[in-house]
């Protein structure tokens, strides 16, 4: 191995896989399974050809491709360095189910903006049923999450935790909590989290409900449990668009979007 060095220019043209940590052991770097069949017959990499594995704990290492073959590709790691992409503002999404392709879209650009990692919720208002899609497609939305975490250059992949009732979600989240609620006529993101800056936020759970939003008696049960109620402005947002909208102000307030 090289040594570990910062990011340069060159990582952002690589190809970027996420692989299990044991693939790599020391210097050398062995991958498997279907990535073998992106490298050798969609990408068409051969020997001597740079990609960067990442195993998901934050750090990137650039490999030197040795052997490109049907089952297994082999390498060797050139150089380590810490992912500079992940955001200093841990912001974990508690979004209420939506339909399918709805719910897909939040995964893959919340992902790219940079959430930690993804609650869903069963509110009084999702569609019946939805609970029951997660493990159909708990491995499809993991690949989407996987991709979009590839494509934007994250160091670490968001964590898609088990589908939880709402109440459940407002007494486990821990920390700074806001739920985005139409009911909410007076205080607004900017100001709440204007409220926090005397504080360390290490964290900021967001709460987002389905189509028709969260009803009174949810919005109540939140601040209840110490879920801070905000509204997000006087237009009306769709449920799949919220979350995003809100994560991207967070980040831009805590200087996320900046490149220092």
């Amino acid at each position: 191995m090289a040594g570990h060095s910062g990011p340069g220019r060159g990582f952002l043209k690589m190809h970027r896989f996420f692989i299990p940590p044991q693939w790599i052991d020391h210097d050398r770097v062995v991958i498997k399974g279907k990535q073998v069949h992106q490298l050798r017959n969609v990408l068409r990499m051969a020997k001597g050809d740079r990609i960067l594995v990442l195993d998901n704990s934050g750090w990137q290492y650039e490999v030197e491709l040795r052997s490109v073959e049907r089952e297994q590709v082999e390498g060797v790691v050139r150089e380590k360095s810490l992912s500079l992409a992940e955001p200093r503002v841990k912001i974990v999404l508690y979004q209420a189910l939506l339909k399918g392709e709805k719910f897909e879209f939040v995964l893959q650009k919340g992902t790219e903006l940079g959430i930690a990692s993804f609650v869903p919720m069963v509110s009084e208002r999702c569609l019946v049923g939805l609970e029951h899609v997660i493990a159909r497609r708990l491995n499809r939305w993991q690949r989407i999450i996987a991709e979009a975490g590839e494509q934007s250059g994250r160091g670490k992949l968001p964590a898609l935790g088990p589908v939880m009732p709402f109440e459940q979600a407002c007494h486990s989240a821990q920390g700074f909590s806001l739920l985005a609620w139409e009911g909410e006529k007076a205080l607004g993101l900017r100001a709440a989290l204007q409220g926090q800056e005397a504080k360390d936020i290490p964290s900021v759970n967001l709460f987002i409900g389905p189509e028709g939003g969260f009803s009174p008696a949810e919005g109540e049960f939140a601040r209840g449990c110490g879920v801070v109620p905000i509204t997000l402005g006087r237009r009306v947002l769709r449920a799949e668009t919220a979350g995003l909208v809100a994560t991207a102000a967070i980040l831009y307030h805590y200087g996320d979007l900046d490149l220092t």
